[in-house]
């Protein structure tokens, strides 16, 4: 049975409660979760074609929430560097993969309502879901969030709360509605369900490329929820002995807002403390304008222990990336196309990036 965890101090909780985070640090969980068993790309011919295939290491099974998630191609892009086609899930964005599992676990414990907090694609993947699960869903957002994103959360029944301020605030204002009893927090941050079900990315990646991975794995990195997915999956691939060895992180930010590249390249463990209340810079890439990831120690640590390092992109460099996607047939918003910005020009290894969002959600950049 899995628990909940904190990395922090050792605390644990049931995940049949409604605590959404360390009731000691009030910091997100780890889930204390080991696979049943090693997957073998030889047994997955003839499964359901979505990430439920993957039975054996997800901590939940026989979901009755799924809208065919996952599977998405992956295409190559130049001699080096391909593309894993997220955008292509049910709300598209890879948020879907994470939300089915928050969806799914809120469903089998029947709260009272689900609340959630995202600057756009995580609240469009948790409405969906919560509407394919028959649960009431309120989702908070910042204001200047994308009207298409609004209007997705909309059209899914849920109810929008549009939060004066930033992303900080957005989620400070969801997080007080999580405390209300019988609520639960469908957050991608705090609830590391969401974790497990990003980590699917990898292990399609990995039958894909028949049992393998590439030298390096790029991914867009705001709250790191991707990120830290991915180096679940490696770990756990590595366990099982399906890999040899684990790729670098490669994790790319907006120059404009870009607090962990900043601590990762001065050798810092964590953000500084206390924190810069500056508001931050815009950007085009509204999906990982986040300030203060509460999970930033686990994302340095991360991308450090891979081998990896963090690259920053500036905003003409996310226009001319995507026009040039565009040119080349995919449509992606403006946080997707981040990674190939940062690494499309490369060619001293194998890369794979994730176009993970469509250009529909946010139209192309001016």
């Amino acid at each position: 049975m899995a628990t909940y965890l904190c990395p922090q101090d050792g605390t644990r909780a049931d995940t049949t409660s409604l605590t959404w985070c360390c009731p000691v640090c009030r910091g997100p969980w780890d889930l204390d979760f080991e696979p049943d068993a090693p997957l073998s790309v030889n047994a997955l011919a003839g499964r359901v074609n979505s990430l439920w295939r993957y039975e054996e290491v997800l901590p939940l099974s026989s979901p009755t929430t799924s809208l065919g998630e996952g599977r998405t191609p992956l295409v190559p892009l130049t001699d080096t560097v391909s593309a894993k086609l997220d955008f292509l899930m049910p709300t598209l964005s890879f948020k879907d993969r994470g939300a089915v599992m928050l969806a799914e676990l809120a469903r089998r414990l029947s709260p009272g309502r689900v609340v959630a907090d995202s600057s756009g694609n995580a609240g469009t993947a948790v409405a969906a879901y919560c509407a394919r699960a028959r649960l009431p869903c309120t989702v908070y957002v910042p204001e200047g969030t994308s009207p298409k994103k609004t209007e997705q959360i909309r059209a899914h029944g849920a109810r929008l709360e549009i939060v004066p301020g930033d992303r900080e605030a957005t989620a400070l204002a969801a997080r007080a509605a999580a405390d209300s009893p019988g609520t639960f927090y469908a957050s991608h941050v705090f609830n590391p369900y969401f974790l497990h079900g990003t980590k699917t990315y990898v292990y399609e990646m990995w039958e894909d490329l028949g049992g393998r991975l590439p030298d390096a794995i790029a991914v867009p990195v705001g709250n790191g929820t991707l990120l830290l997915g991915a180096a679940l999956a490696t770990a756990e691939l590595l366990a099982q002995g399906l890999i040899d060895t684990r790729p670098a992180l490669i994790a790319v930010q907006a120059e404009a807002v870009s607090p962990l590249a900043t601590a990762f390249h001065q050798g810092a463990d964590g953000l500084p403390d206390p924190p810069d209340r500056a508001a931050p810079a815009p950007t085009l890439a509204e999906g990982i304008a986040i300030p203060r990831p509460p999970r930033a120690r686990q994302i340095l640590a991360a991308v450090r222990e891979s081998g990896g390092t963090f690259l920053t992109v500036t905003e003409d460099q996310i226009r001319t990336a995507q026009r040039d996607l565009a040119a080349r047939g995919f449509y992606v918003e403006t946080t997707g196309v981040a990674c190939w910005a940062a690494v499309g020009d490369r060619t001293d290894r194998s890369v794979v990036v994730p176009l993970c969002g469509a250009g529909l959600k946010t139209g192309l950049a001016p």
